[in-house]
């Protein structure tokens, strides 16, 4: 029996180069079979008409905490596959689950979790390997992430963990300048997990130590570090700075208009470039869901935050306590707010963060060979249409099964 083909028509198809006009993309099984500029041969295809709208690549968020009332902190299964359904629905079709600062108890938790559902077929975002954001972070960049689990990095700990479940964590977060955190990165080095800077301290001097033993990508840039800061009376470039100062060192922004108003996102494109920037939510539970009320973190030990203005909040409004933004808001923003070209802005959303994570020989764009993980959206990024490996998981609702209202 042979794969079923779907063929995508009528659309602006946006490859690595160029917008192809009115193109088309052959899609067999779970794979992209071919891209082209006109129509594509293939008799017993599943037609879908784009409608005339974008067809980009699906957008690869990596750095999402929760979403539709599911945090992963929630330690269920409900909830990894409640908030990849969530992500999906606004055109995320690949996730990396991201940790808050928790107990070696709860980590563990959240990863046995991660592996039984990793899996299962779910009918939302692929999961494509665990972020564990803390708990090794500087006390003072804290921001929401609970104090009580903040610590240095612990190589009876991290070991027993990488150990277990070090085939499943992609990337780690931690502060630089910690006692230890040097060695720690080397170790993550030797198994291929990438080493994030994060909720730190440090100064120039101390990032560039911390690049040159892997820490390699700046998590949520300007959010939980320094920037141009004094010791003695002395002026120091931080590690804002310094993501900037470093060519080679990419960086994420979360890029829902209030963490970073329109001009700081001018200026990170400016300095950094497209190849240089992931676009991420850091969305927690309260994406996609109304204002009010809200929990960063677990249900159970969690931090009650506000959601208003589109962004959680600390109870008493003196701090931002988490993002509530969809990758489609993202893109938006980088085009209205920053005035980035659409491809460029789709590119921070998709092949950028697909590379910094590794994972371009399958993801990040539309090409011959690679996963059938495509979204479809106007030109205002209203998202209309998912697929997840040749799967269509949404069409206007979160669907369970292929839908039955294409025709050949």
């Amino acid at each position: 029996m042979h794969p079923q083909q779907t063929k995508i028509i009528n659309g602006s198809i946006i490859t690595p180069h160029r917008v192809l006009k009115n193109g088309t993309i052959l899609i067999t099984g779970n794979k992209i079979t071919e891209v082209n500029e006109g129509n594509i041969d293939s008799p017993e295809a599943v037609i879908i008409d784009a409608g005339g709208k974008y067809v980009s690549p699906g957008f690869v968020d990596i750095h999402v905490h929760g979403g539709g009332g599911h945090d992963f902190m929630d330690c269920t299964e409900e909830a990894f596959l409640g908030v990849a359904k969530l992500h999906a629905a606004f055109g995320t079709t690949a996730i990396t689950p991201t940790t808050l600062s928790c107990s070696r108890e709860e980590l563990l938790q959240l990863l046995e979790v991660y592996k039984q559902v990793k899996q299962k077929e779910h009918g939302g975002a692929a999961f494509i390997g665990m972020h564990l954001e803390g708990p090794y972070f500087a006390m003072n960049q804290r921001g929401a992430q609970d104090p009580r689990y903040i610590r240095n990095p612990d190589p009876s700990e991290y070991l027993s963990v990488l150990s277990e479940y070090g085939h499943i964590i992609k990337r780690w977060s931690a502060a630089p300048e910690l006692p230890g955190a040097l060695d720690f990165a080397d170790v993550l080095k030797t198994k291929n997990i990438l080493a994030a800077l994060a909720h730190t301290d440090a100064i120039y001097e101390e990032v560039l130590k911390g690049f040159e033993h892997g820490y390699k990508l700046a998590t949520h840039l300007y959010s939980g570090m320094l920037g141009v800061t004094r010791r003695d009376a002395k002026r120091y470039a931080g590690a804002v700075e310094a993501a900037f100062l470093i060519d080679e060192m990419t960086v994420e922004v979360i890029a829902d208009g209030e963490h970073l108003p329109g001009p700081l996102l001018q200026l990170v494109y400016k300095i950094k470039g497209p190849d240089k920037i992931a676009l991420i939510t850091d969305a927690m539970r309260g994406a996609g869901m109304p204002e009010g009320e809200s929990i960063l973190g677990s249900k159970h030990n969690g931090l009650k935050v506000i959601i208003e203005d589109g962004v959680a909040k600390l109870p008493d409004r003196t701090a931002f306590a988490g993002s509530v933004a969809t990758a489609d808001r993202l893109v938006r923003n980088m085009i209205h707010l920053a005035g980035v070209p659409l491809a460029d802005a789709v590119k921070m959303m998709t092949s950028t963060p697909a590379a910094i994570m590794g994972i371009t020989d399958r993801k990040g764009s539309l090409e011959a060979g690679k996963d059938a993980d495509i979204v479809i959206f106007d030109d205002q990024i209203n998202v209309s249409w998912t697929m997840v490996g040749g799967k269509v998981v949404y069409n206007g609702k979160v669907l369970s099964k292929q839908p039955t209202t294409m025709s050949k």
